[in-house]
């Protein structure tokens, strides 16, 4: 009964202890980063020293499931606002915390608990959040206290199957407290320079010594949870940085040591399979500890001497580069592979491309045992690796996908700035370069292969290699046509065949993988393609032949997602403007050709998605809803390129406008408004596709079915309280320009134009609508005015800009509603509210210029 007495009044404490006392609902995952606003009143109670040692009491005398709490508690207590105290106070209640800390390492039995463990690895993390490292060391027990935190730091890095999400709390501390150095301007030692780098030694020595574990006991190796060890190695780079000659030294004594292993073991007469894996495993380490502390550069003031010994590092991993790739194709190691990949990007952001890199000394030691003098050379050796991975691994999915997304940032990095386009000329003067540019054939790189092994799904890399290898073609390409044309051969001798299969016996299964692979492939280059010369070109090569090809596919395989999908995606991104791309010259019809494909595509899409019927709710999404907002997406992106002249369409007796339209009706209304909020990718395409379409569209609008109308103006209704901002803005958008479409049809009809007859019957429709259903409107401005009054408004000006209009057109109703809302207000805030409303109309004219709606 006592420990159940003592475990609920615990839990009450720690209950008060979290509440959000000034309602900021801070994010619980960064727990680390929070401060706890303890209200001024219980300032004497936190004042009082025996606050703080019955906790630390209870911690020692209560068994390992209540002692848990007591530290959850000591947790908040160290989080207390700064605010709460004076200095001398703040001072002395640090110094009975670290008294505290004091106690529990010199007596560590309770920490043998996995709950106990974790609380007060959190526990120390808070005293560096909340504390300065200038009052740190200034506390009485400082020196010892910090050297009883390096040894529990280093026993737990020891021990690193247990608790590794505790790991995160200490490696915070050191990395806090280190970070803060510079910055201490008292006169006592802070002790960093002793503690650090045995802290980062432990944690090197420790990972390298859990691989042969991991591999003879099969157990989970920590190298595969990448988050984890990312977000570690990010932490460990500021703690390497203190004494950063003594972690280079145990750096490059291990990485010899290991890499001399590793050769004596190739060259062995009975190579032993699971030892070379074991030394291959530390070697993954060593790389990734090299590219994060030479990465670690950017964030921390360097010297020379720094950059030398980064050189020192970097020439062993490009040393091992070559040696990993001399044993291609017989063997390769995945794990290192990644490593090199980490290392080589980390050094890329580093020491290429940046003006430092002619100062840096990190080139003259390389220069001396490689013969790599600036970033030209080291540009040849990525390029090289880059093609060797491509070449030689292209059934190892992660190191193709790596690879490949090394080569886009190379690419992607280079065309973002003036400065550093001279390098991308540079990078297309390079061997490898030229030799991918003109080999992207699956015989130079298998990965480009089709075959019967490999899933659909494994061919999604293809379209960031396009868009690397068009970014690289567009440096030197400007208007040559055939070098484009040379550059496309292989697509085009891949359609042919695609083209014969559809004409002849008709294998659907090698048709269906190579037209997947070709959409992938093309819209890479779509993508890449930013000026008008150039898109043209790719224009030119896929209209009309090979378009007629896609339309037949999507005919064909509707009901298969993976090969439906790559190619509404390759439509979507054709219709993108993307800087002006599309603005073609004014005696070209292909901005109207164009749409006409998209037409007849969507239209294709939509009859025959519509054929499958009801489907289960696990199949309607990737089977339908998916292909339905890439529609939406390519539409939107049509209506808004501003590269067609849609009134032609009608004039002209041409349908391809009309029939996409209904088609985005038809498609609409088999989905339910429920699912129109639920699946994110289909809110974000629908909901601007119709902000568009109210824009410019309104009389597409006002010829709608009442039904369609109100399905319409509900989505709208539903969508004006989404959590995604994209959704509501669209909504109130939409909802003003209805509106405001509505307000100057009224006008107008006050004004009796006659001229005006032919446009006044689409308003009339729209209007008679309205009045045989007025609580559309009303319930939209109602839900309006709720989410500025009372909720956390986040996009307040969308809001704001169809309220005028529905206030105008709603005045009575208007009125009501604010009578509403002032009488469900406390009497104190009746007169408060019913000022604002005052104020919000005060001036206000009945019009919808802008003047009058920024009132």
């Amino acid at each position: 009964q006592q420990q159940s007495l003592a475990m609920h009044l615990l839990k009450l404490v720690l209950n008060c202890l979290n509440f959000d006392f000034i309602g900021n609902s801070a994010d619980e995952s960064a727990d680390d980063l929070c401060t706890v606003q303890i209200p001024t009143n219980w300032r004497t109670i936190f004042l009082e020293p025996e606050t703080l040692d019955l906790f630390f009491d209870l911690y020692h005398s209560l068994p390992p499931m209540l002692s848990q709490l007591a530290l959850s508690c000591l947790v908040q207590f160290a989080s207390t606002r700064r605010s709460l105290f004076s200095n001398p106070e703040r001072a002395k209640y640090l110094g009975n915390l670290i008294k505290g800390v004091k106690q529990i390492l010199e007596n560590p039995q309770g920490l043998s608990d996995p709950g106990n463990y974790h609380e007060f690895c959190r526990f120390l993390a808070r005293l560096k959040t909340n504390y300065q490292l200038g009052e740190l060391v200034v506390v009485k027990d400082y020196p010892e206290v910090i050297q009883l935190i390096a040894n529990f730091t280093i026993t737990s890095l020891q021990h690193w199957e247990f608790a590794p999400n505790s790991v995160h709390y200490l490696l915070t501390l050191w990395q806090r407290m280190v970070a803060s150095v510079p910055f201490v301007k008292t006169a006592e030692p802070h002790l960093l320079d002793t503690y650090a780098p045995e802290i980062t030694k432990a944690y090197i020595t420790s990972r390298l010594e859990c691989v042969p574990v991991v591999i003879r006991d099969g157990l989970e190796d920590p190298l595969d949870d990448t988050a984890t060890v990312f977000q570690q190695l990010e932490q460990l780079c500021t703690v390497s940085r203190c004494e950063y000659e003594k972690t280079c030294t145990l750096l490059v004594q291990l990485f010899d040591q290991n890499a001399q292993n590793y050769q004596k073991l190739l060259h062995s007469s009975s190579r032993n399979p699971l030892e070379i894996t074991i030394q291959e495993g530390c070697l993954a380490w060593l790389v990734y500890f090299v590219g994060t502390f030479v990465g670690g550069r950017l964030t921390y003031t360097s010297t020379d001497e720094h950059d030398a010994m980064d050189g020192e590092l970097s020439c062993r991993v490009f040393q091992l580069i070559s040696l990993m790739d001399a044993q291609l194709p017989q063997s390769s190691n995945e794990k290192v592979e990644l490593a090199i990949l980490w290392f080589l990007d980390q050094f890329r952001k580093t020491y290429v491309g940046d003006q430092l890199q002619h100062t840096s000394k990190v080139y003259a030691r390389m220069s001396e045992v490689l013969g790599i003098t600036d970033d030209n050379h080291v540009l040849e050796t990525f390029m090289t690796k880059i093609v060797t991975n491509l070449k030689y691994r292209g059934r190892c999915e992660p190191v193709i996908s790596r690879t490949l997304q090394f080569l886009n940032d190379l690419s992607a990095d280079f065309s973002l700035t003036l400065p550093t386009y001279s390098l991308l000329k540079k990078l297309v003067k390079i061997e490898a370069v030229k030799f991918m540019l003109q080999n992207h054939t699956s015989k130079h790189f298998p990965f480009l292969g089709v075959s019967d092994n490999s899933s659909l799904g494994d061919l999604r890399c293809r379209t960031v290699f396009y868009t690397a290898l068009t970014r690289l073609l567009m440096v030197d390409l400007g208007e040559d046509e055939d070098e484009f044309e040379n550059f496309m051969l292989p697509l085009t001798v891949s359609f042919e065949s695609v083209t014969r299969i559809f004409n002849g016996s008709f294998e659907q299964e090698e048709a269906k993988r190579m037209l997947i692979g070709l959409a992938r492939d093309l819209r890479g280059i779509a993508f890449a393609l930013n000026t008008k010369t150039s898109y043209t070109m790719l224009f030119d090569w896929i209209y009309p032949a090979y378009i007629s090809v896609l339309q037949r596919a999507i005919e064909l395989w509707y009901r298969e997602p993976a090969c439906t999908t790559p190619i509404l995606k390759l439509m979507a991104e054709f219709m993108q403007n993307r800087s002006q791309r599309l603005n073609f010259d004014v005696s070209s019809p292909n901005g109207i050709l164009l749409f006409r494909e998209a037409s007849k595509m969507i239209c294709t899409y939509g009859n025959q998605i519509l054929s499958l019927g009801t489907l289960s709710k696990d199949q309607v999404y990737p089977l339908k809803l998916k292909g339905i907002s890439i529609c939406y997406s390519a539409l939107k992106s049509a209506l808004c390129g501003n590269y067609v002249s849609f009134g032609v369409f009608k004039l002209y007796g041409d349908n391809h406008f009309d029939n996409v339209l209904q088609a985005f009706v038809k498609m609409l209304l088999s989905v339910s408004h429920s699912d129109l909020l639920q699946y994110r990718k289909l809110s974000q395409s629908y909901y601007p596709l119709l902000e568009c379409l109210t824009q410019d569209h309104m009389s597409f609008i006002t010829s709608l079915e009442p039904h369609v109308l109100i399905y319409i103006l509900t989505s709208i209704s539903e969508g004006l309280t989404a959590v995604d901002t994209i959704v509501s803005s669209s909504c109130c958008a939409s909802l003003d320009y209805i509106v405001t479409y509505l307000f100057k049809h009224l006008a107008k009809e006050g004004k009796k134009a006659l001229r005006r007859r032919e446009m006044s019957q689409d308003g009339q429709r729209l209007l008679h609508f309205m009045q045989q259903n007025p609580e559309v409107l009303q319930q939209m401005m109602s839900i309006l005015m709720n989410t500025i009054i009372f909720e956390d408004c986040r996009n307040q000006w969308s809001v704001s800009r169809p309220l005028l209009g529905l206030i105008l057109l709603n005045e009575k109703y208007f009125s009501e509603l604010r009578a509403t809302l002032i009488t469900s207000q406390p009497d104190s805030k009746r007169e408060v509210l019913d000022q604002c409303f005052r104020n919000l109309m005060e001036g206000v004219e009945q019009n919808l210029l802008v003047k009058n709606r920024d009132r």
